[in-house]
Formats: structure tokens, sequence, C-alpha cells
């Protein structure tokens, strides 16, 4: 095994850390990936409490398990989106508010800066989450969307993350975005547009995760080289795609998860179609020595069985980097 394997507690909130904890370390994890929702990690908290970030490391240390992320995508996603009533689902009451869309972009990003010191505080170095969106709605072209649309969506995503990612800086912490339908960036195009409207700046990164991109069509191997440089996490989770046509396409018809008429759906990790040989061999050309953390989600299999295989899976299919050429013995001293 080449690096540490965390379990993302995102879709485990029903449950308590404690209890997520204890669950973690039986299935084989070496740590969690802490999700700022259920009570896995209060950012208001652990700003405003000094022994909060001691106690969510209590519960870790009790299981042996370690922490090198906290993720909050729930609240990130309100900084751009265009709100209504879905987000209240997602949000705090008190970030909610009154549901004026304006307020809610605005304590959205002021809870994402405090992310970013909470993080300093919890003594991790990256913080993965999605961003939103105020073109998303826009991304199948009819009626036609003019380019000044999208430039003024990349500009307004900028403008809004911006002072977000001074506090990141402020912090010593990055930020890396989940690439994921329904976010500034949810391809290689689109993320390349992300950086080129940030003017590249190192402390936004993206979270890798190729279950969002593989039923896509994009280049999921592809993407870990292009964006070499800026890879600050790593997802493992698998999706399955059909290899004939399907009632529902890769729009997904309206239809939930796990509706077999689906032409994708997410699976445990090993039984999909995601090549993860392919993704450990390009993590390891690029260097990455992060975890690689299960984002477990398969709405056919139980969940506890899924983690649990999912944990052997990952760490039979890492595996590190040649410190020698294999033909080096042959050379001529």
């Amino acid at each position: 095994m080449a690096r540490p394997v965390t379990l993302f507690t995102g879709q485990w909130a029903d449950l308590s850390l404690d209890v997520v904890a204890e669950k973690a370390r039986s299935f084989g994890y070496d740590g969690l990936e802490l999700a700022c929702w259920g009570d896995h990690f209060d950012v208001e908290r652990a700003l405003s409490d000094d022994g909060y970030c001691q106690s969510r490391w209590d519960i870790l240390n009790k299981h042996g398990l370690k922490c090198f992320a906290i993720s909050n995508h729930l609240v990130g996603q309100a900084v751009c989106d265009i709100i209504d009533e879905r987000h209240k689902g997602i949000l705090p009451s008190r970030l909610w508010g009154d549901g004026k869309p304006d307020g809610i972009n605005r304590r959205a990003a002021e809870e994402m800066a405090n992310t970013a010191r909470a993080a300093r505080k919890m003594g991790v170095k990256v913080v993965p989450g999605f961003t939103g969106s105020s073109i998303w709605r826009y991304v199948y072209s009819f009626p036609a969307v003019s380019a000044e649309m999208i430039d003024a969506g990349y500009r307004e995503f900028a403008d809004r993350w911006n002072p977000i990612l001074d506090v990141f800086d402020e912090a010593g912490v990055v930020f890396a975005l989940e690439v994921h339908p329904t976010e500034i960036a949810f391809d290689i195009a689109s993320a390349q547009r992300a950086l080129q409207a940030l003017n590249q700046r190192s402390t936004f990164g993206f979270n890798y995760d190729p279950s969002h991109l593989g039923y896509q069509g994009v280049d999921y191997v592809g993407f870990i080289r292009t964006f070499r440089d800026r890879i600050y996490h790593v997802h493992m989770k698998d999706v399955g795609w059909s290899s004939v046509p399907m009632q529902a396409g890769v729009f997904g018809g309206h239809i939930a998860f796990g509706d077999s008429r689906r032409y994708w759906d997410f699976r445990s990790l090993g039984h999909g179609n995601i090549r993860f040989e392919e993704i450990i061999r390009a993590l390891n050309e690029i260097g990455y020595q992060g975890p690689l953390s299960v984002e477990w989600e398969d709405s056919g299999m139980d969940r506890e069985h899924g983690a649990t295989e999912a944990a052997a899976f990952v760490k039979r299919s890492d595996f590190k980097p040649s410190a020698v050429a294999f033909d080096a013995a042959f050379e001529k001293k």
C-alpha cells in the first residue's frame, strides 16, 4: 500500500462521528475525511469552542484513525448557485436565514472562508468541496447561449471565490473543487476555464473523482495528467454505464439513482467501468501522495458490505511507483 485509505463521511451523516469512526476502523480504513454536516465537523463550533477540534481528534485517535481533509460540499454549492427551495434542505438554518438568495450566497461565502480557518485549527491542509454555478443551467445551449453569458458566469465565479481563497491563503489551506456536474467545472475544458478565471492561483485545485467524468465520456485518466499540479485530494468512487442504449441517457431522465432504466449509476468500487489501475499509475506519475478517500455510493448494495469491500479494493489496487527502471540491471557499468 502506497497511500492512506480514508472514508468520506458525507454518506454516513445519519450516524454520530464516534459510530462512524468505530465502523470505519472495523471496515479497514486508515482515516476519515470529515464532512461538515451531521455531527462530524461543525465549522462554527470549531471557531467558537477552543476544545472542539481536539474533541474530533479524541474520537479519531480512540479508533486509531487519521484525518487529512474536512469537506464542505453543501455550503460551497450555495456560493455561486441560483438559490431555490432545494438549498434549504442542504444548508444549516442559520445560513438559510430568511431564504433571500443574495443573503444566502453571502452567508455561504462567509462560511467557506471560515471553513479554511476551521481546517487550520483542525490541522488539515485541504478542504474539498463544491463551488456551485450560475451557468450550469446553460449546459445545453437552447435557447442559444451567448459567449458573453458564459463569460459572465466565470467572472461571477471569480468575484465570489477570490475573496474566499484569500482567506484560504492566509490559513495555509488549499481548496479542492470536486469536478462534478452542477459545478463551475464539470469536465476538463470547464476545469481549465475555471483556473483561467482565477488567474491560475495555486490555492484552487481539484478533488479528483473519476465517477463524475467517466459516464460523461471525459478522459478521466487524462484529467490527472492535465492538472498534475492541481490534484489536491482524491476520491475513489466507481460508476457503471451501459454498453447499449437505455431508456434514460446521460441526463438521467428525471428518474432516481438505482433505477434499472438509467444509462449510468454509481457503483461500489470494482463493480463499475472505471479503470483504477490506470488511475493509480497516473497518480504515481504526478507524485500524488495524499489519501485515497472512498466516497461510497451504490443504491443497489448494503453500505457496510460495500464500504468494507471498498477499503480492501483500494488497498489491493494501490501500489508504489518503481524506484528504479526495470531494465537498469542490464546497463553496462
